[in-house]
């Protein structure tokens, strides 16, 4: 760079800068992510944030290295890929310690990802995103658990299922459904790749590419419909749809797991949809997703059963069931539906906000004690914050006291006394300097009122 000339850097395409504000929301979000995980009796984990690129290759084919960022280091040999999803990572530290861990084992973690997709609305290439996994229990209590430790989240979030709908479905439901219409089980990856699609295509691209798939368009048509449509579990279209699909062997699993969602009481969020496939190629089971209700938005989570995916990384046989939500779509929904709380109570929730808020009277005396103030009350282990302003006008110190949310004011008077505001009821007292901290950690002023 010469001398006197200057560059205007951006952030690279589908990234975000958080600033203080945005930030907040999405710790608040991975609070709640972090405390109904552990409620559920999940433990944390993480792995590195960048892998070889075939643990991605060998699960998902050569034709995953366009979505990733993939590089090798200047002289090495290895390729590397930033991690685009969590379950290669989970199933690779999984089969390295099965021996040794629980049956079941409940994981939890909520790491950054990257994909080199091109970004759209609820879509970046990088993101912060909650995976919850249960290895080594194969039961439908297991799925409902799963189902049910998503949909707590979102409850404590402030959504409602006024607001979301989960979505839940069987791939081996849907082959079954397949299976009847004549298509051959070599063809199954095929037909759920365009059934992934149902909503973001139109009728007539769904007719169209099934018809390149051999089936006839009076047929699709009737698939199509059953896929779009969505019913509660007890509604009787629901046991003929599951009748038919399951080739008239009957809603046996379907049971069980409503029976498992009731118990938890959230079976008022869920709905039965054969449309819900999930296009990735290792799900085995029971898949579902987590939609806006009026679904104008992506899926806010999806997951599913995965029983045969620790094998193929080396580990012993072991049935698994995991989903991912991102905080993307959760934040434009959480907006869209009027949860997303202000900035001010998102520091409250987070514990962010200051307990005290420190200036001068403005005199020289009170100006020389004010560092010597904030630094006694931080190691008495409270939040303080100063002005840094040259004003001397207190009453304008206090007004920034109370914008950065400080519970109290501590108005500095000479190098032994001080003011103490309480900032919500705006009483204030004297208070001695050396009392100030314990006054701040009882939340009260003496003599007050």
């Amino acid at each position: 760079m010469t001398q006197g000339s200057s560059h205007s850097f951006q952030a690279p395409t589908g990234t975000r800068d958080l600033y203080p504000a945005d930030l907040a929301k999405v710790r608040y979000i991975e609070q709640a992510w972090r405390q109904t995980s552990i409620r559920h009796g999940f433990d944390e984990i993480d792995g590195p944030t960048f892998e070889h690129l075939d643990l991605y290759t060998v699960k998902s084919g050569e034709g995953i290295v366009s979505e990733l960022f993939s590089f090798q280091r200047a002289g090495g040999e290895r390729t590397y890929a930033l991690r685009p999803e969590f379950t290669p990572t989970l199933a690779r530290m999984f089969a390295a310690r099965a021996g040794a861990l629980p049956r079941p084992t409940k994981w939890f973690c909520t790491p950054n990802f990257f994909r080199a997709e091109r970004p759209q609305r609820g879509r970046l290439r990088e993101f912060r995103q909650w995976n919850c996994d249960i290895l080594g229990d194969d039961s439908p209590a297991a799925d409902a658990e799963l189902i049910a430790c998503a949909i707590d989240a979102l409850a404590a979030l402030g959504l409602t299922p006024e607001h979301v709908k989960v979505r839940i479905s069987h791939r081996k439901a849907v082959e079954q459904m397949l299976a009847t219409r004549g298509v051959r089980p070599e063809m199954f990856q095929a037909w759920f790749t365009l059934l992934d699609k149902v909503g973001k295509i139109n009728n007539d691209q769904f007719i169209d590419q099934a018809r390149g798939l051999g089936m006839e368009p009076q047929r699709a048509v009737s698939i199509l419909q059953m896929l779009v449509t969505a019913t509660r579990f007890e509604e009787p279209t629901t046991q003929v749809m599951l009748s038919e699909a399951m080739g008239g062997q009957g809603p046996d699993y379907f049971k069980k797991l409503w029976v498992e969602l009731r118990a938890a009481g959230v079976a008022d969020w869920c709905w039965l949809n054969l449309g819900i496939v999930r296009g990735l190629a290792y799900y085995t089971g029971m898949v579902f997703e987590i939609h806006e209700a009026s679904g104008a938005e992506r899926a806010i989570a999806g997951g599913g059963r995965y029983d045969q995916l620790i094998e193929l990384f080396g580990g012993p046989p072991t049935p698994a069931v995991g989903f991912g939500m991102g905080d993307v779509v959760l934040s434009l929904v959480m907006q869209d539906k009027k949860v997303m709380p202000a900035d001010a109570e998102i520091g409250a929730k987070l514990g962010n906000l200051p307990d005290a808020f420190v200036v001068s009277n403005g005199t020289p005396e009170a100006d020389s004690e004010v560092s010597t103030v904030v630094g006694s009350l931080r190691r008495a282990g409270l939040h303080a914050r100063r002005s840094y302003k040259a004003t001397k006008n207190v009453g304008k110190l206090i007004q920034d006291a109370a914008k950065s949310g400080a519970r109290f004011c501590v108005i500095v008077e000479s190098d032994t006394q001080s003011s103490l505001k309480n900032l919500a009821t705006g009483d204030q007292v004297p208070v001695p300097l050396a009392d100030v901290a314990r006054w701040i950690k009882l939340g009260e002023l003496p003599h007050a009122g």
